[in-house]
């Protein structure tokens, strides 16, 4: 029982489980929860920044334990690392953006987001190959999606910056 439910987290439901782009659609998925959440049922951005927190320990923990008595320990069915990386660019959108703002406006940042996190998910710059190749356990399944969020977070704080 618990095995499956492990099973469920980290591959977000059985969205880790689909035959092509489980990353992407892993993303996209959580895109549109997170949308959801703070547009729809108005859940403040750093009430969620905890839970996210939260999630990722858990993760390291089932991961860990998913990947046990597999060969390869970052499959591409763990798709939870994929949730906690696009969260941080939206959620640190969100709570800097707590004036009221034009949903044309927040979803085209979502969309920007979204393609973004993509782009630095699969390129893996440095240091997201850093984790990747250097950290074959739950850690480096994670941070290098982390790296990659953090890399959102960076183009869109420059491109504020600019505009400004």
């Amino acid at each position: 029982m618990f095995k499956t439910i492990n099973s469920l987290f980290v591959t977000m439901f059985g969205i880790g489980k689909l035959p092509k782009i489980p990353g992407s659609f892993a993303s996209l998925f959580t895109v549109i929860l997170l949308y959801i959440l703070f547009h729809i049922f108005s859940i403040r951005a750093d009430i969620f920044l905890f839970f996210l927190v939260a999630i990722f320990f858990i993760s390291l923990f089932s991961i860990n334990l998913f990947v046990k008595d597999l060969i390869n320990k970052d499959p591409r069915e763990i798709v939870i690392d994929e949730f906690i990386g696009q969260s941080i660019p939206i959620c640190l959108y969100e709570i800097a953006h707590t004036e009221p703002t034009s949903q044309a406006r927040v979803i085209t940042f979502y969309f920007i987001m979204f393609i973004l996190f993509r782009i630095f998910d699969i390129t893996k710059p440095y240091p997201v190959n850093y984790y990747d190749k250097n950290f074959k356990n739950s850690f480096g399944v994670i941070m290098d999606d982390v790296c990659a969020g953090l890399y959102v977070v960076a183009i869109l704080v420059f491109y504020m910056i600019i505009t400004t």
